[in-house]
């Protein structure tokens, strides 16, 4: 009966195909050949030729196909067989097979997109490929889509080991994929080359002799004579870079074939319908994952900079993003950042409606969809890569290819220009009037999973922070596009969206960095002229009840930046900088400020000023100085509508005139008082009333005495002040924004140098105060003057955090500087008058009639006039740059990781990679009650710490 069968079957596309993968990683003729045999040459079977492996079935061989080609049948089968170990130990024992495997995939990547049977038609189908799995080797057909994904999924798995090895000297890239290689060609007398053999791209060597082409000539010779011509062909990766765009713009690969005209299969339009297109061809998941697989390789390709170290980003910039951004044809540019562009926005509508491959299914929009139906969705996916390269292309600024710097002083800008990125530049200057709606999308999409009944019924958008990061970069570069977010009804929408995310993940340490990102892009938008114009209206969007508030958008911006700051305990410092000079930009338009949006103000304002805080680190006495900006501001421009503010300014004299008077000695005993108070209290909790009550630190001292020697310190003040105004001489950051150093893989941020009187407000303060104003600064500066030698040193050096200690000089230094004489004068003015109405009036009715009498009183016989704002806007410097791409990357990085590593067990040098322990994901018991408790997912994904 088996007589007929025969002795060797081959099967390498039917049901043994899995026997031929299995052996590829153990057998000798497998991976492991790519390290054992040196000098593979390119036209060695190996990388097409079959082995033989002994079957299951008994005495019959089986042909197992080793192919590169077409053993994978998918992306996970690349990532799985072939390890970065396999890679690494390949370069280290046999570095030209991973040159020649490089060679030799690329060219048959480049030679496939010429081939008249490439895309294949059974690609469209699944019923094809399923048809193809059971088909013998004898009647299959060649699958040349097949082919060119293996092309590409194993760059995207050698490509990273190889960045990774050579780190930061690209010797074996440079002589593998940037060496220009001259070849010999036949031309004829006519000088035309023959076209048999001639490579895509070919460059004319300038070098030729006169001689040569001069032999080449018609008259040397009457017949056809042929001459060798010396030829340069493009590099390597030049090569690759080509045939990546001409996947990306293929009919029947990434685009559908009803749009193909004639027989040119690559035709360079706009995927989707929006910016630069009104067409649009509809979705198609075979293309949309063929979309992400290129995607992903010329993601990898851009990620050449994650392995050189921070210090070295500038210096050696990634020879791959700089060609992508300069050398690629403005043509090339448009499509490809109009495409990226529009895929990004359109696919907003159709988040959780594909579950399964089912468009619009009713099962897409049941509560807890994602955890029942599984798999990726392949819409979702192309959006998030999308997002990705479009947001490493804007934030390159590398090498040459840094924005310029035009103009000087305070008319200095800088931009990129077409020859530094195009992407940037480009960026510039298209108009999006739709992009704001399609962000707006996203960001609603994200609050809404935080605003169910359900806990967890919604699945978070994936690509929120790619969004957030694509956002302020538009802001940065496209100035249409922030006039056209100013000018529209949903600016405050935008900022209310961006504040609800920065609450829902500032108690995540993995998105620290994002916050930070959030509260850049707030600062940004409230530099803007036309943003105070909307801080009176109210926030129309449905927000999270826990963090909605009454009023307008002032108040529900006052309160979020308020719960960031009360809840986080100090953990993102980083934040209130920006947070802060958001609000100062914004104080010079507040209007009716609420009681709550008002208290929480001065609550701020009181934890700033608090000595445990200020005396911590040499940078707080910023934010409290920014405190007070606000107060200035609302006080200067509309103190009269905003009299709940007043009102607490008033309530809390006690706090700015102690602010006024503040020392060292001060500091430090208030601090100790707290500090015992606690214990006292703490003993108490414990049952022992009795205890003895400590004594006050302001008794330790006569009152007297302590004046005593502030008299007698007078005669220092001289010294004291000089050394004040050389700190105040020093130059400062131009924005108030922290000047961030990378040290041991960590963000610290450098001395804080305090500004001068004028400087910080930008000549809200420069003019000549009045008599009495001037009285009260002389009476400041005389009682701060404390030089006491017999300071608690080791009091001081506990405060201090990370090794700081602050001194009085220190003290001094900032204190003098503090912007407080407005507050002062309407505290001298209006205080005995208010004390005076509540002790005249009824208690309950005393609060409503001192808020009428402030809302009526004028203060423009004793205030200054009222500046015209200037607003701080956040000013780029390397150190911010250098940020900002780890943290795009680090992301990046992360999003890799599942479901491939594509990074994963590499050396990145960029941001330091720190890995959590899996931990279970627990389901609240509401939730456990409403599903059956069924689902438990774990999440290993590792979190990246970003470096600058």
């Amino acid at each position: 009966m088996f007589a007929k069968l025969p002795q060797r079957l081959t099967a390498p596309f039917g049901l043994l195909g899995d026997e031929a993968k299995l052996a590829f990683p153990s057998q000798p003729d497998g991976i492991a050949k790519l390290a054992t045999i040196r000098h593979i040459t390119e036209v060695d079977p190996y990388w097409n030729q079959a082995s033989f492996l002994q079957s299951s079935f008994g005495p019959a061989f089986v042909t197992v196909s080793f192919q590169y080609f077409v053993l994978f049948d998918s992306v996970s089968d690349v990532f799985s067989l072939i390890t970065p170990h396999h890679i690494r130990r390949a370069l280290l024992d046999a570095p030209e097979n991973v040159a020649t495997l490089i060679r030799v995939v690329t060219t048959r990547l480049s030679s496939l997109l010429t081939d008249h049977t490439f895309p294949s038609s059974s690609n469209a189908s699944v019923a094809a490929f399923a048809s193809s799995f059971i088909k013998s080797a004898a009647s299959a057909e060649r699958n040349t889509t097949k082919e060119v994904l293996n092309c590409i999924r194993i760059l995207q798995r050698v490509l990273p080991v190889v960045f990774e090895v050579d780190g930061e000297s690209s010797t074996f890239e440079m002589e593998v994929l940037w060496k220009k290689q001259e070849v010999e060609v036949e031309e004829d007398s006519s000088g035309s080359a023959g076209t048999t053999e001639a490579p895509q791209f070919v460059i004319e060597d300038d070098d030729d002799s006169e001689g040569e082409r001069e032999e080449s000539s018609p008259a040397k010779s009457p017949t056809l004579k042929q001459n060798k011509q010396k030829k340069r062909l493009p590099p390597l990766a030049e090569k690759l870079f080509s045939s990546i765009m001409d996947l990306l713009f293929c009919c029947g690969f990434t685009l559908p074939t009803s749009i193909q005209v004639d027989h040119h299969k690559i035709n360079y339009v706009i995927w989707e319908k929006g910016v630069g297109s009104t067409t649009d061809p509809g979705p198609s998941y075979a293309y949309d994952s063929n979309k992400t697989e290129v995607l992903r390789l010329l993601l990898i390709l851009l990620s050449r900079q994650i392995y050189v170290s921070p210090g070295s980003l500038f210096s050696k910039p990634s020879l791959y993003s700089l060609y992508l951004v300069q050398s690629v044809p403005r043509r090339d540019v448009l499509t490809l950042l109009c495409s990226l562009l529009n895929t990004a926005m359109n696919s907003s509508t159709s988040h959780n409606t594909r579950i399964g491959g089912m468009a619009g299914s009713v099962a897409g929009k049941l509560p807890y969809n994602h955890l029942v139906f599984k798999g990726e969705d392949p819409r979702s996916t192309l959006m998030g890569a999308c997002f990705q390269v479009l947001a490493a292309l804007l934030d390159f600024q590398s090498g040459n290819a840094r924005d310029l710097t035009t103009g000087s002083g305070d008319s200095q800008s800088s931009g990129p220009t077409s020859r530094t990125n195009s992407f940037r530049y480009f960026l510039m200057k298209l108009d999006f009037e739709f992009v704001l709606d399609g962000i707006l999308d996203i960001l609603e999409q994200q609050v809404a999973t935080m605003n169910n009944l359900l806990p967890g019924a919604r699945k978070s958008v994936p690509y929120v922070n790619e969004t957030v990061i694509f956002l302020w970069k538009l802001i940065e570069l496209n100035t249409k596009f922030r006039a056209y977010v100013l000018q529209s009804e949903k600016s405050m929408d935008l900022v209310a969206y961006l504040l609800c995310y920065t609450l829902e993940i500032k108690d995540r340490p993995q998105q620290h960095g994002f916050c930070r990102a959030l509260s850049y892009t707030i600062q940004a938008l409230s530099a803007e002229p036309g943003f105070g114009a909307k801080l009176t209206k109210p926030v129309k969007p449905q927000l999270p009840a826990k963090w909605n508030a009454i009023g307008t958008a002032a108040d529900f911006m006052i309160n979020a930046v308020y719960a960031i700051v009360a809840t986080t305990s100090g953990t993102l410092n980083s934040l209130y900088p920006a947070l802060l000079i958001a609000l100062a930009n914004s104080a010079p338009y507040f209007k009716d400020l609420t009681v709550t949006a008002s208290t929480r103000l001065i609550q701020l304002f009181k934890s700033f000023s608090n000595p445990l805080f200020l005396l911590a680190d040499e940078g707080h006495p910023r934010l409290l100085f920014f405190m007070l900006e606000i107060f200035n501001s609302v006080i200067l421009h509309h103190a009269s509508d905003n009299a709940n503010l007043i009102y607490g300014i008033l309530s809390s004299h006690k706090v700015f005139e102690d602010l006024g008077t503040f020392t060292l000695s001060r500091g430090l005993r208030e601090i100790k008082r707290v500090q015992q108070a606690k214990e006292e209290q703490s003993r108490n909790a414990e049952g022992n009333p009795k205890g003895k009550a400590p004594s006050r630190p302001e008794e330790d001292e006569d009152p007297g005495a302590e004046k005593a020697r502030l008299l007698e310190s007078e005669t220092g003040a001289l010294s004291i002040t000089e050394s004040v105004e050389d700190i105040h001489d020093a130059p400062s950051h131009p924005d108030g924004q922290e000047e961030r150093e990378i040290r041991d893989g960590e963000v610290f941020t450098r001395s804080f140098t305090s500004p001068s009187t004028d400087t910080p407000t930008r000549g809200t303060f420069s003019r000549v105060p009045s008599e009495k104003a001037r009285g009260k600064m002389k009476e400041r500066r005389s009682m701060s003057l404390d030089t006491n030698g017999s300071i608690d040193r080791n009091a001081a050096a506990g405060v201090g955090r990370n090794g700081f200690v602050p001194t009085q000089e220190w003290v001094t230094s900032w204190q003098q500087g503090l912007p407080l004489d407005s507050v002062m004068l309407i505290i001298s003015e209006l205080l005995l008058k208010v004390q005076e109405i509540q002790a005249t009036s009824h208690k309950a009715n005393s609060t409503s009639i001192i808020v009428d009498f402030l809302s009526k009183v004028s203060l423009k016989h004793v205030l200054p006039e009222a500046p015209v704002p200037s607003p701080r806007r956040f000013m780029w410097s390397d150190a911010s740059i250098v940020w900002l791409t780890s943290l795009i990357w680090g992301e990046i990085y992360v999003r890799g990781m599942t479901p491939l590593g594509i990074w994963n067990a590499t050396n990145v040098r960029l941001f330091y990679v720190k890995h959590s322990l899996t931990q279970p994901r627990q389901i609240t018991e509401t939730v456990s009650n409403v599903v059956g408790g069924f689902w438990r997912r774990n999440s290993d994904a590792p979190q990246s710490r970003t470096r600058p």
